[in-house]
């Protein structure tokens, strides 16, 4: 099962032209992924900073359906990929950008995560608590 996460678009996200710009989109993204964190008990500020791993993204994509504006209410539905056995340092991340009670997307993305120790910078297999919360944000396989 994903995570939806609520979000109001401000002005400040917004272009010249009126449309949330591009890059804001990831920025929105990677909200939806602290606050399912957060959601699932995870003390974000030592899985972001203070802990013996780190979990940077090393690919981030996003694919824009129509126009995001100041103002539109929409969801975040943040979902984990199924993890690849023989790559157990890595994850997938999938979002949905909806209107607030509307399927078809305004946009999606993806980022790709790779665990390292934080004093090697060498990949490390994904912590069990970690595991377990993709566990619970996963989606159904194709």
């Amino acid at each position: 099962m994903s995570f939806c996460y609520p979000r109001t678009l401000r002005f400040h996200e917004t272009d010249a032209a009126g449309v949330v710009y591009f890059a804001q989109v990831l920025t929105l993204c990677h909200e939806a992924y602290e606050a399912a964190l957060g959601a699932a008990g995870f003390d974000l500020r030592h899985f972001f900073g203070g802990g013996d791993l780190a979990v940077p993204i090393v690919h981030a994509s996003v694919d824009f359906r129509r126009p995001l504006y100041c103002g539109d209410r929409i969801e975040i539905q943040v979902t984990s990929q199924p993890q690849d056995p023989t790559r157990p340092e890595r994850f997938e991340l999938t979002y949905r950008l909806t209107p607030v009670g509307e399927s078809p997307p305004l946009a999606t993305a993806l980022t790709r995560h790779v665990c390292i120790d934080t004093t090697d910078r060498r990949p490390r297999p994904l912590s069990a608590e970690l595991q377990q919360w993709l566990i619970t944000v996963e989606g159904p396989q194709n």
